[in-house]
């Protein structure tokens, strides 16, 4: 079983370093795709992987990349995997005459995150980490279990760092997990977040509808600022805590939610979701709901406290 940790790093002046990495990813991912694209004219081919990978060890070596080398390798093995994905699915949705664009470039300002593997990292006995030579401290709410397979070090829209620790656990030996007795089934719903049929219904809490007049008032006043002014930034920094602080509450919600219904029920049966449909009838209310990452927290729950759960 996979589980991720996630966890706050301290702000603090070193996380510079971060951001320059951070950067520097975006600038090799950037260069990645124009080679990519040149390839593609020349060749009417997609290049693969392996050469690209081969090809930028030796751009490392000379001196106007050598730069590169304060990335850790396999941070920019990770880079290539991304985009070797990225191309796999465009071509597959081609062929299905899905309409897609090809990846493209990314403005640095947007660039989130870059992975560490075995190396390029070390956990301390406190709440302290080592990436790349350079010690920091995170919130440890709690402590992370079973081998850890990959460390993620994210930035999000405000500039905030985070680590995302992927471990794998044991689930060979699992504790007995007390049984209820109780099943039941839920329909999705608009006024009601969840229909029972046991009629214990729970209402939608709307995160997005509650706070749409002070994100109205923050657009209005982002309207008035002057492009490329520290005033606008400010502004914008504002916005994005209000859209963040919505995504954290609607996450609180569903998890704690989740471990209700696996807790009081042994067997839970979902209506099958047509997304689509319900964006058409209902729209910006059903993404305020998130019905479908509300699923997939629940289908995670359900394993972990040993229910049994299936879509209807």
């Amino acid at each position: 079983m996979i589980k991720t940790y996630i966890y706050k790093l301290y702000n603090s002046d070193r996380n510079k370093t971060l951001v320059d990495m951070v950067h520097l990813s975006a600038e090799i991912y950037n260069h990645c795709i124009a080679l990519h694209r040149g390839y593609y004219r020349l060749y009417k081919v997609y290049l693969k992987k392996t050469k690209l990978q081969a090809h930028l060890t030796k751009l490392k070596k000379l001196e106007c990349y050598k730069h590169w080398n304060n990335l850790n390798s396999q941070a920019i093995q990770d880079i290539t995997d991304r985009i070797e994905r990225a191309y796999t699915l465009f071509f597959r949705n081609l062929k299905r005459k899905i309409k897609c664009s090809p990846p493209g470039f990314k403005k640095r300002k947007k660039y989130k995150s870059f992975l560490l593997k075995q190396t390029g990292y070390k956990f301390g006995n406190d709440n302290t980490v080592c990436i790349m030579k350079k010690q920091y401290k995170f919130w440890k709410s709690r402590d992370f279990d079973g081998k850890i397979k990959t460390v993620t070090i994210k930035r999000n829209s405000i500039g905030d760092f985070y680590i995302y620790v992927v471990c794998e656990l044991d689930t060979s030996i699992s504790p007995i997990k007390i049984r209820s007795g109780k099943s039941v089934g839920f329909d999705f719903g608009v006024k009601n977040y969840l229909t029972a049929s046991d009629k214990n219904n729970i209402e939608s809490p709307l995160f997005f509808k509650q706070s749409q007049n002070k994100l109205k008032k923050s657009h209005k006043v982002l309207s008035r600022k002057k492009k490329g002014s520290n005033n606008r930034w400010k502004a914008l920094q504002t916005l994005d805590k209000q859209y963040i602080k919505i995504v954290n509450q609607r996450k609180d919600f569903q998890f704690k939610l989740a471990n209700q219904l696996c807790k009081e029920y042994d067997i839970i049966c979902l209506e099958s979701l047509n997304l689509k449909g319900m964006q058409k009838r209902w729209g910006k209310k059903i993404s305020d709901l998130s019905h479908g990452n509300f699923v997939s927290i629940l289908k995670h729950q359900s394993i972990k406290y040993g229910r049994y759960y299936r879509d209807r």
